[in-house]
């Protein structure tokens, strides 16, 4: 198996360093492991390279359903395990790029570009980056096979973080010594649990990335939805926001029971696969646990997050449906406050519009001003008092 472009990475951690090669070796390093790690796409044509690798590296083919899990990019988050290497499929966020392709419009939800005057539009592009896609795991004793969505950078990026503070075994006579103290600073993966439990790390990180642009445009929602007549977009923006939050907690809630069910397989293997001798198996394995129980943390930060951001989009509806109540009922008290002002002048005009000969003040040249000042002093008097009462407001 050959590189391929930029479809195919792979690189061997051995001594404290990593190298990248052109090809896969003939057998794993004594003291580390091979990485080879490819864009889904590609998994097809390099099929038989990949299983002839895990072959000769790790024993084992992978089994048919377990490629078939791979090759998926709706595979949802979860953890097999046969008696050579375990699987693990793990829902990443999608990069701003892919999120972007996937709503046809790469132009305008382009990264870095401003958002739309429209609030609603602003709200949905927002929590449209809760997307995302699978990256599969092949974890064998000595060599991981990672597949990765088009134009994944995470392989790269991590390679590349390595590579900026480590130097390859080309340089001069004390290469290797420099580059041992630079991979003891720089944290260099021992194995393949361990490099796949970085990336996850970092995948859940992204996570996290997203809570102050989701916490701020949340909120800025609340203000939208107080105002007198929001933009009934807005409400559908809202919806869809609450799905999305939605679909996050389901999504950490499978990673939740892929990571604990592959930790209690890490847990209950023999101290004897951890190391050559005993203090060093406990230490690593203690590592180990430690760095998945972080995994499960960050997951427990990214779950709660989602159900803050839920309560607050439920809250501003409902301070929004509290808001139109009590405008509503202010409105009525207003109507009320008028139609009992003018209840009494409608009582007087119906009274001396009756067509009787005898009515007092009908004959009388005083009457109509005598009238009107009785009501117009009835209208004052209810007037101040509906006002003093605050039944009206100034």
């Amino acid at each position: 198996m050959v590189q391929n472009g930029n479809t195919v990475q792979i690189v061997e951690f051995s001594g404290g360093t990593l190298r990248l090669l052109d090809a896969a070796p003939a057998a794993a390093p004594d003291d580390g492991f091979v990485w080879i790690s490819l864009e889904r796409p590609g998994l097809d044509a390099q099929l038989p390279h990949i299983q002839a690798a895990a072959q000769r590296l790790g024993g084992s083919m992978l089994l048919d359903v377990h490629l078939q899990d791979l090759d998926s990019d709706a595979h949802p988050t979860t953890y097999d395990a046969t008696s050579v290497y375990d699987l693990v499929i793990f829902r990443r966020l999608a990069t701003p790029e892919e999120v972007a392709y996937a709503s046809g419009n790469p132009e305008a939800e382009s990264a870095g570009q401003a958002f739309p005057a429209n609030f609603a539009a602003e709200l949905v592009r927002a929590f449209r980056r809760i997307d995302s896609r699978a990256v599969g795991f092949a974890v064998f004793d000595k060599l991981l096979v990672s597949v990765h969505p088009p134009a994944c950078a995470t392989a790269k990026s991590y390679v590349q973080r390595f590579l900026a503070n480590l130097k390859l075994n080309v340089g001069t006579a004390d290469a290797a010594s420099a580059a041992g103290a630079t991979a003891a600073r720089a944290g260099m993966p021992q194995s393949p649990a361990d490099l796949v439990l970085r990336l996850i790390n970092n995948m859940v990180d992204s996570y996290l990335g997203l809570r102050q642009d989701l916490s701020q445009t949340m909120e800025r929602a609340q203000t939208e939805l107080l105002r007198t007549a929001p933009a009934p977009a807005t409400w559908n923006a809202l919806l869809q926001a609450r799905h999305r939050l939605q679909m996050l907690q389901d999504l950490c809630e499978e990673q939740q029971d892929a990571m604990q069910e592959w930790l209690d397989t890490l847990r209950d293997q023999p101290l004897s696969d951890y190391g050559a001798t005993s203090d060093a198996a406990q230490g690593w394995r203690d590592q180990i646990m430690a760095r998945a129980r972080d995994v499960m943390e960050h997951i427990d930060r990214v779950v709660h997050h989602a159900r803050r951001l839920e309560q607050i989009a439920e809250t501003g509806m409902q301070i929004h449906f509290s808001t139109q109540n009590q405008r509503t009922n202010a409105v009525m008290q207003t109507l009320t406050a008028v139609t009992a002002i003018f209840l009494p002048l409608n009582f007087l005009t119906g009274f001396f519009g009756m067509n009787f000969e005898h009515l007092p003040l009908i004959h009388s040249a005083a009457g109509m001003w005598l009238t009107l000042a009785v009501m117009f002093g009835m209208t004052w008097g209810l007037l101040i008092y509906f006002m003093r009462r605050r039944y009206l407001e100034r």
